[in-house]
């Protein structure tokens, strides 16, 4: 089944010119949802993970099940203040500000192995942030998966650039 086609595009959403990809319609769909976890799963079965980190909030709608399927434990990077202990976090640019993104200083022991989950890949500043911060902890990044990217925006190339793999189940050109 190609998840792509049960991927809904809004125009000019949350502003003119851009092409909103809403997976949500993916993830109602019985099927698509499964063949989208169960695509991950295959791939990441034999590359020994020792943790999924899924980015707020369609990374944890992603990120868990995966990580169930793997045998594996799950975190959650959040925006500031949603995490109860001790966190660090890492501030970065967006195309409009700035943003944080956190983790718990104990959700990843020194040398785990990560894989790092999101639904999509646009410009690769939270997943760039992300991905520092499991580096700061002591993780070692596997890769960088998502379901969409959007390879005009860059993140993928933005993500390449400073080492880490990236895998994504699809792709939208051109914007």
């Amino acid at each position: 089944m190609p998840i792509k086609s049960l991927i809904r595009t809004i125009p000019h959403y949350p502003k003119q010119g851009i092409m909103f990809r809403d997976i949500t319609t993916l993830l109602k769909d019985p099927i698509g949802l499964r063949v989208v976890i169960d695509e991950l799963a295959k791939r990441y079965a034999d590359m020994k993970i020792d943790k999924v980190v899924g980015i707020e909030s369609r990374g944890f709608i992603i990120g868990a099940p995966l990580a169930y399927l793997l045998g594996v434990g799950f975190v959650p990077i959040r925006k500031p203040g949603k995490l109860p202990a001790e966190t660090i976090g890492h501030d970065y640019e967006l195309e409009y500000g700035r943003d944080r993104v956190e983790i718990h200083t104990d959700a990843i022991s020194s040398g785990e192995r990560v894989l790092l989950v999101d639904d999509l890949i646009a410009t690769g500043g939270t997943a760039e942030a992300a991905a520092s911060l499991i580096e700061k902890i002591g993780g070692e990044i596997v890769e960088c998966a998502f379901v969409i990217d959007l390879p005009d925006v860059g993140g993928r190339k933005c993500l390449e650039k400073h080492g880490y793999k990236v895998f994504a189940l699809c792709e939208f050109e051109g914007d």
